[in-house]
């Protein structure tokens, strides 16, 4: 008995040891392949007049960013990665604050740009202008491959507990 313990205390020991960390500062990942999500992104052009925009929601990199002024909000969405598997690009939004401080929505269906063969008159992608918001809704989706997990998951577990139970009560 007095074996297993040491040998568990010296386990654990070296377990500590190994992933001991001296470099760690408050508020660092400790994970460094993980990105950060959100953030201060700057695509300006010192040529010309640059503007502070934003993106959220459903894309991979949302956040602030900083873009020329005659940037498109296509421009904007693939700066920011371009939209997750999860998003709904039938309905992206626009949010402005006009000038004389009255709030703005512009939707918009990206879809239309994708599938369409010809593009009809009232398709019309706005363009940015400083402060807009860019939001790209969506929802979380389950594929084919989530709910074979989950059922797998959910088998495995009580294949173990039958297989636990067998081997308890064969006895």
């Amino acid at each position: 008995m007095n074996k297993a313990i040491k040998f568990l205390i010296i386990f654990f020991s070296l377990t500590l040891l190994c992933f001991a960390q001296d470099d760690v500062q408050i508020g660092m990942r400790l994970n460094k392949f993980e990105r950060e999500r959100g953030g201060l992104y700057d695509y300006s052009n010192p040529d010309e007049i640059n503007i502070k925009v934003m993106v959220w929601g459903y894309v991979y990199f949302p956040g602030q960013y900083i873009i020329p002024s005659t940037s498109s909000v296509n421009d904007l969405l693939a700066l920011a990665g371009g939209p997750l598997k999860d998003a709904d690009i039938e309905d992206l939004r626009l949010f402005r604050i006009n000038i004389d401080s009255t709030q703005s929505m512009i939707k918009f269906d990206y879809n239309d740009l994708l599938w369409e063969e010809k593009l009809s008159g009232n398709v019309r992608i706005p363009n940015l202008k400083a402060g807009d918001i860019l939001l790209v809704p969506g929802y979380e989706r389950f594929f084919f491959k989530d709910y074979l997990s989950i059922i797998l998951s959910i088998t495995s577990v009580l294949t173990s507990v039958a297989i636990l139970l067998v081997t308890i009560y064969h006895d």
